[in-house]
């Protein structure tokens, strides 16, 4: 089974054009996707209050991919007196704890852990996989590096085996190949029940704005063309033979369009539909005219 989503639901205009879909931008994406990355779990754990409302919004059989909060990644190296938390033990508490709505509605696919492009293949590294996942528990765990010494030659099979060994999700990453700081395309599972694949894009250049003013804004402008889309569509066939369930979300969602334009095209390809049940968008329902007081 391969299931199609994007990173984000709020950045996606195309999908909200039907009245009221706006002001209630996840009930109206779970009409076009059945499975979502939460990012904004990235920058801050969110109150469960809020996950709460997330699995009440949507459809039974809507799934989240949940990013684990930069605190736990390493991402918040340098910065030690901002954090929030007294200790590392306290911060996987307060994030498991926010995801709790979410696991007892049986909605959660998966928490990714997104490593920074600074964590390299190392023992200590290692070591620090091994705790992260021992504290989440029996929680689904899906990792992603960014290093490419992870999978260079003589490491990659070690790599696998290590997360089928420690029970991490394998995910498969598209991404522009600018140096150590990204990864190949590792084609391979270490999950029966599931494999993530994230595709960011192909702009070199965006990739290598870290640090620029308008970084955020180009760093995933990318439109994939048919032909890489088909090469996809043979991989992820090629996947699911490996693993139950493929899950596709689409991260070049910098021009606001080009991830949900791409994720639907793919789907076509696959001979999926939405589960609205239509590829066709309705047009947005037009304001009753307001007659002038003046005329």
């Amino acid at each position: 089974m391969i299931e199609i989503g994007l990173c984000g639901w709020g950045d996606h205009s195309e999908l909200y054009r039907e009245a009221g879909g706006a002001r209630n931008k996840l009930p109206a994406y779970a009409q076009w996707f059945r499975t979502v990355e939460v990012d904004s779990t990235f920058y801050a754990i969110q109150a469960p209050q809020l996950m709460e409302k997330w699995a009440s919004d949507t459809p039974a059989d809507f799934r989240f991919v949940i990013k684990a909060y930069q605190g736990m990644t390493g991402h918040a190296r340098g910065h030690k007196r901002h954090q929030p938390f007294e200790s590392e033990e306290t911060m996987f508490a307060a994030f498991l704890e926010a995801i709790a709505p979410i696991q007892a509605a049986g909605k959660l696919l998966a928490v990714l852990f997104q490593y920074p492009p600074w964590f390299a293949c190392s023992k200590p590294n290692v070591d620090i996989l091994r705790t992260a996942k021992a504290r989440m528990g029996e929680v689904p765990c899906a990792l992603e590096f960014r290093h490419q010494s992870w999978f260079a030659d003589g490491m990659r099979e070690k790599t696998l085996a290590f997360e089928r060994r420690e029970g991490w999700i394998h995910t498969v990453c598209d991404e522009p190949q600018a140096g150590e700081g990204s990864i190949p395309i590792v084609e391979a599972a270490t999950n029966d029940d599931l494999t993530l694949v994230r595709l960011h894009g192909r702009n070199t250049g965006g990739w290598e704005s870290a640090g620029q003013p308008n970084w955020r804004d180009v760093r995933y402008l990318y439109r994939y063309q048919e032909a890489e889309l088909l090469e996809w569509a043979e991989r992820l066939g090629r996947l699911t033979r490996l693993s139950e369930s493929v899950c596709v979300l689409f991260n070049n969602n910098s021009s606001g369009h080009d991830a949900a334009d791409n994720a639907l095209q793919l789907m076509a390809m696959l001979g999926q539909l939405p589960p609205r049940g239509s590829f066709e968008l309705a047009p947005p329902k037009e304001e009753p005219e307001q007659l002038s007081l003046f005329e």
